[in-house]
């Protein structure tokens, strides 16, 4: 069985629970924090605030899924990884490093996009607008989590990845806030277009936070240059072609066949195909439900400050909560066990969500009980995932194969994100509810499969991984 040393590293609990809350008392899980806002802030904006504003102005809620098809480009990003893992930007790169220089570039159009999206009216004709912001937007900060993974892997061994995918969630969820509750209350009082202005301010927070932290030590790249003699086989194979058709061949095998090649020769051919299964279908609960809660909630009869008070605000402690236990339990249980928690509490509080769905008039408690449960669980599951996909990455791939790993997970459930308010028409809230919950058990089968099939090599059991 092949299973890479990093894999297991990144699952070997420690000795007691004291030292594993002790990872938090790394300098680079407090720099985690404000990228990973940084990351959170243009995530938001671009799905769940962005739904909120164009249903609170009357757009209908199929038009509101269709647009939600812009996060495409996240699934997208590997097509550029090889770009940003490479190519030097002129005059920043030499002044602030290869990770740092990309960061900057993309949280500089983050900033930009959200300035546009002040300005623009989705009723008085300016839907257009408003996706073309949106795709700027999108586009900036996938860009920016290329570099920024990158960043966050090669700056700390596997064993830490744990305590900075935690840090980075907890600045994630304070993004959340900021770009969730705060923007809405802002848009409650002072317009839509005053609170996406508000919002470019807070961008900057990822653009001091940049030039603060430091360059990450350059990675090998002696298996790279290996890997991509397949690149000068292939072109010096292919010399009757012409250029343009060489030169993109070159570079869909440098992109893509060479992370690829890579990854399967690590773990083997099927043990690879079992774990990108459960790449792609972890997450489709989170993503599939994501961009109806807040059509929900306005639909349910809670208002604007309402959804911001209590579903955003009040509830995002227990995400903080979750935050802080996710790290402390990958360091101590490991991150498949981590996974697992995650999931079977994602499934249970998506079928909480229908009993909004049957009240008659809108509870403030019961929306508070009920989005803090889910918050907790989206907390755990996406912490652990987070650190259980950087141990799946190579060092001489860092960025482009992480970005390889994200898209894989994102596609699939953002495909089933832009039909979800098609169903909703169709079917009604509870019946969607009880769809967002089943769509986690072929990722939670996977996980009992991949158990059997290699418990040592994914560091399943405790004790395992020591001596995997």
């Amino acid at each position: 069985m092949k299973a890479s040393a990093g894999a297991a590293e990144a699952d070997s609990p420690s000795t007691g629970w004291w030292k594993a809350i002790q990872v938090y008392r790394e300098p680079k899980v407090l720099a985690m924090l404000f990228l990973g806002f940084s990351a959170g802030l243009p995530f938001m904006l671009v799905f769940s605030t962005l739904s909120a504003w164009l249903r609170d102005v009357g757009i209908e809620r199929t038009t509101i899924g269709m647009l939600s098809w812009v996060g495409l480009i996240y699934s997208l990003k590997f097509f550029w990884a090889p770009i940003v893992d490479r190519v030097a930007i002129a005059g920043l790169t030499r002044w602030l490093g290869r990770r740092r220089s990309w960061m900057l570039l993309g949280q500089i159009g983050i900033v930009v996009a959200l300035a546009q999206l002040a300005v623009s009216d989705p009723v008085g004709g300016g839907l257009g607008a408003i996706i073309a912001a949106a795709l700027l937007l999108a586009f900036s900060s996938a860009t920016q989590d290329i570099a920024l993974d990158a960043w966050r892997i090669e700056s700390a061994p596997v064993a830490q990845q744990g305590a900075l995918a935690a840090g980075y969630q907890l600045g994630y969820r304070v993004a959340i806030i900021v770009g969730s509750a705060l923007a809405l209350w802002i848009a409650a009082d002072a317009g839509w277009g005053t609170a996406y202005l508000s919002m470019a301010g807070f961008a900057l927070i990822g653009i001091v936070t940049t030039f603060i932290v430091d360059e990450p030590p350059q990675s090998a790249r002696g298996a790279v240059l290996e890997q991509e003699q397949r690149v000068i086989d292939f072109v010096t194979d292919k010399a009757h072609w012409p250029d343009g058709l060489r030169s993109a061949g070159a570079w869909f095998i440098a992109a893509v066949v060479c992370p690829f090649v890579d990854f399967v020769t690590r773990f083997g051919k099927s043990l690879a195909v079992l774990i990108l299964a459960l790449v792609c279908t972890y997450r489709l609960t989170d993503f599939t439900m994501g961009v109806m809660a807040n059509p929900f909630y306005l639909d349910l009869g809670y208002s604007l400050k309402q959804i911001a008070a209590v579903a955003k605000f009040f509830s995002s402690f227990a995400t903080i909560i979750g935050v802080l236990a996710a790290g402390v339990l990958v360091a101590r249980l490991g991150a498949l066990r981590s996974l697992t928690l995650g999931l079977v509490l994602t499934v249970v509080t998506n079928l909480a969500f229908m009993v909004l769905a049957f009240i008659d008039q809108p509870s403030p408690a019961a929306l508070a009980l009920i989005v803090s449960s889910d918050n907790f669980a989206m907390a755990i599951a996406g912490t652990a995932f987070m650190a259980y996909l950087s141990s799946l990455t190579s060092a001489t791939y860092t960025a482009t194969q992480y970005a390889l790993f994200s898209s894989l997970y994102a596609l699939p459930g953002k495909m089933l994100m832009g039909l979800s308010g098609a169903f909703v028409d169709h079917f009604g809230y509870p019946m969607f509810f009880i769809y967002t919950s089943l769509l986690s058990l072929p990722a939670l089968l996977l996980i009992i499969w991949l158990w059997h099939k290699a418990p040592s090599g994914l560091g399943w059991r405790r004790g395992m991984e020591a001596t995997a």
